[in-house]
């Protein structure tokens, strides 16, 4: 039996959303992301500003110069991932087999229903459109790297200017046909620097990656080369992953102008640290290393590493680690554009009491409904609300 993949994409999303709180903004030329006159860049473009050449990711002032009406929107992070639970939830309600792959895109395998794609993936539309109020377009196809790449496709055939809402069905078997014409580029696995190598070769489209002979592409790429030839053609086997592990949770902030005064940027560890460490303890993780990023102004990003004595979820232990390798990276007075925190190699090991630790189940309950209070005064009021008594003594000095 063949397979009926979904790929669903919500339409403008943060805009959507933002659109749904302040109506006025429909039909206008909007971004969400970070102001202008510092160093924001765009999150979430509307369509109407999509026609002046504004995108996602693009930095908000040179959005601005495209576009000088631009209403600038700030993004409301939590409202978003709000409207994106009800989206999942509606999918779920189809089937089990879904993987979420970002805030507002996911595949769903609905094979089992034994119903048309198109008739699940319309009905899916306006499920989601009558009770959220949310555009969504939608590939369907017999695997997920044709059902992505299909909804690209009905995204791009779409009226410019007004939302998608694009449905783009691939029956099986035409896989190869309907990739064949498209750009390499169009091609999961083919960045810019590979098209312009495949561009050298004569190769400008998927149906030319197809077409050529695939000893030359291993040849020349390697297993990368016979991963493009197989993907040309269509085939692709993944399955549905209804759960990822996170491989680490970390914090970064940019700051809107360079910082190169010590406690600032400090005191801004000791903030993600704390945030890091929440989210572990929500997710019931602890982690073997803490990893510390920083950038220049001239966009140089040296990291580094430390692997911890014991795994940790607690700030303290977190921050510590950040500090040190703060004190190892950073040149006193270097101007700093970005700094964050990770935490990796996550897993669920069980503590290693010491002699401090709770050595009964009510201490050890007590201890719990402590970090629960902690975590949700965070939550409440910031990161950086409880802080040590030390750091305290270091602002008063």
């Amino acid at each position: 039996m063949g397979r009926t993949i979904i790929h669903v994409d919500l339409d403008q999303f943060f805009c959507a959303c933002e659109e749904q709180h302040d109506p006025t903004l429909k039909g206008t030329p909007f971004a969400v992301g970070g102001r202008p006159e510092g160093r924001g860049v765009v999150a979430s473009a509307s369509y109407a500003a999509r026609t002046f050449g504004v995108r996602s990711a693009m930095p908000m002032a040179h959005a601005v110069r495209l576009c000088p009406e631009l209403i600038v929107v700030r993004p409301n992070f939590p409202a978003y991932r709000e409207a994106s639970q009800q989206v999942m939830e509606r999918l779920h309600a189809l089937t089990e087999l879904v993987e979420q792959i970002s805030i507002d895109e996911a595949f769903l395998d609905v094979s089992a229903l034994g119903e048309p794609g198109e008739q699940v993936a319309r009905r899916l539309q306006a499920t989601i459109r009558a009770e959220l109020g949310l555009s969504c377009s939608i590939g369907v196809a017999a695997n997920k790297l044709v059902a992505k790449i299909a909804t690209d496709v009905g995204k791009s055939m779409a009226r410019s200017g007004a939302l998608p809402s694009a449905i783009c069905v691939v029956p099986p078997g035409e896989e190869a046909a309907f990739l064949a014409p498209l750009p390499a580029s169009a091609l999961w696995g083919v960045g810019p620097k590979t098209a312009d190598k495949l561009a050298g070769m004569g190769i400008l489209t998927i149906g030319d990656i197809a077409a050529w002979p695939l000893e030359d592409l291993a040849r020349r790429f390697g297993q990368h080369g016979e991963d493009l030839s197989r993907r040309a053609r269509g085939q692709d086997d993944r399955p549905i992953v209804t759960e990822r592990a996170a491989k680490s949770i970390s914090q970064e902030t940019t700051f809107a102008h360079d910082v190169r005064d010590r406690v600032r940027l400090e005191q801004t560890l000791r903030a993600q640290a704390q945030e890091v460490a929440a989210k572990l303890q929500r997710k019931g993780l602890m982690g073997t290393s803490v990893k510390l990023k920083i950038r220049w102004p001239d966009f140089t990003t040296p990291t580094r590493q430390l692997t911890l004595p014991q795994p940790t979820d607690e700030a303290e232990a977190i921050t510590d680690a950040a500090l040190r390798l703060f004190n190892q990276i950073w040149p006193e007075r270097q101007p700093v554009r970005l700094i964050g925190v990770g935490v990796g190699g996550l897993g669920t090991p069980p503590r290693q009491l010491t002699l401090w630790d709770a050595s009964t189940p009510e201490e050890e309950a007590r201890q719990a409904k402590l970090r629960e209070a902690l975590a949700a005064v965070q939550a409440r009021f910031g990161a950086g609300v409880v802080r040590r008594g030390s750091e305290l003594g270091e602002e008063q000095e």
